[in-house]
């Protein structure tokens, strides 16, 4: 199996590692395989890919997007390296309002999945980075929201005190405050 999958402190958030097939002339990975995921529980359509190149000390988010159009996100980082993290913010949840962080870096070829109903940052760490994600629904701006990166109430540990955030970041309500559509669902 190319992949190991890690369930994360909460547990619908997965570090997915791929094998690394390396030699003198550099290496090979696979970073999707639609039946190995499936298998490890990740059974998403990813619709749309991005692409986000950021500097040093630029932390974007936490952003997610309310139903319909919620996004479920497949993360890995092409160049440099970000601190990662997902919120859960479905109400009822046993983990609602926890969080959880990893690093992601060209280096380790790591990859996040965060389901929907979670927001999402980064922040970072590297002189730069290039931070590649599909999600499972298109970017719908009416649909788009975005909680405050240091909200108190959730405590995130960032490696950075002062990021570099856009005005929209800057304002954000805090997650007691923000527009949330999402409930959990036992499974």
């Amino acid at each position: 199996m190319p992949f190991t999958f890690t369930r994360l402190t909460i547990p619908d958030v997965i570090l997915i590692e791929p094998r690394v097939y390396g030699d003198a002339r550099g290496f090979f990975v696979e970073t999707y395989k639609q039946s190995e995921f499936a298998a490890a529980g990740i059974s998403d359509t990813f619709v749309q890919h991005n692409h986000s190149h950021s500097t040093c000390g630029v932390l974007r988010g936490l952003h997610y997007q309310l139903h319909p159009m919620a996004q479920g996100k497949l993360l890995t980082v092409a160049a440099g390296e970000i601190f990662d993290v997902a919120v859960d913010i479905r109400r009822g949840s046993p983990t609602y309002g926890q969080w959880v962080g990893v690093t992601l870096s060209a280096a380790n070829h790591h990859l996040l999945y965060v389901p929907p109903g979670f927001a999402h940052g980064f922040c970072v760490v590297s002189d730069m980075a290039d931070l590649l994600y599909k999600v499972t629904a298109e970017y719908s701006q009416v649909h788009e929201r975005a909680i405050l990166w240091n909200d108190p109430d959730i405590g995130i540990a960032w490696p950075v005190a002062e990021p570099l955030l856009s005005p929209r970041d800057a304002v954000a309500p805090r997650l007691r405050d923000a527009d949330n559509n999402f409930a959990w669902e036992s499974k």
